[in-house]
């Protein structure tokens, strides 16, 4: 059987993993193609024109599109990505000939939902449910878990926080289902004499977020306390989160995913797979729990050490410039050959420079020359100090003595920081 694959994501790359493994010819199609990996050209923002579209599908058996976006950004947007490109790309399977299509949604999604994820998905399902032919089935996949996507990387690193603050406990039920059933599910419907027209895509048994945020703790052998917090704090903090840390998959929408529920009937799950699809306690069976573990406890740590570092900086330059006695520090500068305004232009440059390795960490994504600057500049001061002003190394508040460890930790986090955080592998 010839089946399209849409999206080359976490669920279109493990689906056409499957249905290669079974036997069947597939290609896939996204925004990234991979050479060699059997991927096509296909950006659901610029799509060719129709009479292409039809072409590219008239050999097409099954056509399945997984592609979604969680968040919208400049470049995409849910109306394009959810509604307007896979209505285009429905029309010309119909066209085609294309026998059925298969459209992996989202748990929730209905058209007049106020949540424009779940709203977009539902127009674009509704739209395709409205088809008498081709043949069509509507997934709707609750939380997915699998150690390469982002939602299981997220809740791993909740779980690593050592104080975890849940909107109202926690007590949200959701229905995780493995990323493996949901692969078998789909394959089968693409093999399946006939299909339904919707599916739930979900686990054995619904359960709190609080008790799944518990099942990554204890597999990942983290300790941590849950706070409960007011809902209107959850979301102020999910807002936050959104701004600083765009990847992470927690927003105020998300939130309001969780309070509207996230469960339904694993039934239809268990009938498509002949047996019950696994419990979340089997989730983490013969995963790298350690590397795991590590990028959990690395996904709150390096924030902090960077955050640690750039008020360091910051606060360094004001205090050098507004607080700390000028006559002071002229007198120092003075021991190393600097007098006059020569003193004064070393002593304002030193000082805005601090600020600017500070504010830079805080704003900027790419940071590995940041940290190399770090290096040196702190490396610098040093051997002056050193060479000038030795008796700072006996003084007893370790004003010097403390750049080694502070040297260390630049090192950890050049090592370390990539981007927003550790590296997700």
């Amino acid at each position: 059987m010839r089946v399209m694959v849409l999206g080359t994501g976490l669920v279109g790359d493990a689906l056409a993993r499957g249905l290669r493994a079974r036997g069947h010819q597939v290609v896939q199609a996204g925004r990234d193609p991979r050479a060699g990996s059997g991927t096509v050209a296909l950006d659901f923002n610029a799509l060719p024109a129709d009479a292409t579209l039809v072409r590219a599908l008239a050999e097409v058996d099954v056509l399945v599109n997984t592609v979604g976006i969680f968040r919208e950004t400049a470049e995409q947007s849910f109306d394009a990505v959810h509604v307007n490109a896979p209505l285009r790309l429905f029309e010309a399977a119909r066209v085609a000939g294309v026998g059925r299509v298969l459209q992996v949604s989202a748990l929730g999604a209905d058209p007049r939902s106020p949540i424009p994820f779940l709203a977009s998905k539902g127009r674009a399902d509704e739209a395709l449910l409205a088809y008498s032919h081709p043949e069509r089935c509507v997934v709707r996949p609750s939380l997915v878990f699998s150690p390469a996507g982002a939602s299981t990387r997220a809740f791993s690193g909740m779980a690593g926080l050592p104080l975890l603050p849940l909107p109202e406990g926690g007590r949200q039920e959701i229905q995780p289902i493995h990323l493996d059933d949901l692969v078998a599910v789909l394959v089968r419907l693409v093999e399946a004499p006939e299909v339904p027209d919707t599916i739930d895509a979900v686990g054995p048994r619904p359960l709190p977020l609080r008790e799944y945020v518990e099942l990554f703790r204890n597999a990942l052998a983290i300790g941590g306390i849950t706070v409960p917090v007011p809902a209107w704090l959850a979301r102020a903090g999910a807002w936050l989160v959104s701004r600083a840390m765009p990847r992470v998959p927690v927003d105020p929408d998300a939130l309001a995913m969780l309070a509207g529920g996230s469960t339904a009937d694993p039934a239809p799950v268990a009938n498509w797979l002949g047996h019950a699809p696994r419990a979340p306690q089997h989730f983490f069976e013969g995963l790298p729990l350690s590397r795991m573990r590590r990028n959990a406890l690395l996904g709150w740590s390096l924030p902090l050490m960077r955050a640690a570092l750039a008020f360091t900086w910051i606060a360094t330059g004001l205090i050098s410039l507004f607080v700390y006695p000028r006559e002071l520090s002229l007198e120092l500068l003075a021991r190393v050959g600097l007098a006059g305004g020569l003193a004064n232009a070393a002593l304002w440059t030193a000082a805005l420079l601090d600020i600017a390795l500070g504010v830079a960490l805080l704003l900027m994504r790419s940071r590995a020359l940041l940290y190399v600057a770090q290096l040196v500049l702190v490396a610098t001061y040093t051997l002056v100090i050193t060479i000038w002003l030795p008796e700072q190394w006996s003084h007893p508040f370790g004003p010097v003595l403390k750049n080694l460890p502070l040297l260390a930790m630049i090192a950890a986090l050049a090592a370390l920081d990539r981007g927003d955080g550790p590296d997700p592998r």
